[in-house]
């Protein structure tokens, strides 16, 4: 095997740990909705969006790495376009300090509040801009600050995703 090999290999095995570090953690998800467990709920969450900020980091690298996203993406046949390509929402969970910060500076009101786990907010048109991050179980949606997120969605591109891996390496 070349050592080219090699490396595609050493990033598409990580691509399908990542994607199965997501599937267990959605299987967690869906498991507590028979025992509540908030700190569950929000663990399992970030464990979805960081393993999908993974694969994307892979697929889609700094200009550095640009060549091999792209090689990588051919291999999978991964388009350029893919829901993952967009890390947004993972960059809301990982630098939430700077969230924080800037929600403070220079605001009137000091009305904050976070971490709510509301099914009913898809009944509701407008769901409060001033609410940090809220997670609908019913719908697997997550949103930050009235920005939504597909869960369901992300963890349909990885599970795609690491299907195409089993043509490079052992699923």
């Amino acid at each position: 095997m070349s050592q080219n090999a090699l490396y595609e290999m050493v990033f598409i095995s990580e691509i399908v740990l990542q994607s199965k570090i997501a599937e267990l953690a959605a299987k967690r998800l869906s498991a507590i909705k028979d025992n509540f467990d908030q700190i569950e709920v929000w663990s399992s969450i970030q464990s979805i969006l960081v393993a999908a900020g993974n694969v994307s980091k892979i697929l889609w690298p700094q200009k550095e790495y640009e060549a091999r996203g792209e090689r990588l993406r051919k291999l999978l046949k991964v388009t350029e376009d893919n829901l993952l390509s967009d890390r947004k929402f993972r960059n809301h969970f990982e630098h939430y300090d700077d969230r924080i910060d800037k929600w403070f500076k220079g605001k009137s009101s000091a009305v904050y509040s976070d971490l709510a786990i509301d099914p009913l907010k898809s009944m509701r048109r407008n769901f409060p801009t001033n609410h940090h991050r809220a997670y609908d179980p019913l719908t697997q949606t997550l949103t930050f600050r009235g920005e939504s997120f597909d869960l369901v969605a992300v963890l349909k591109e990885l599970k795609e995703i690491r299907i195409k891996c089993r043509h490079f390496v052992l699923p």
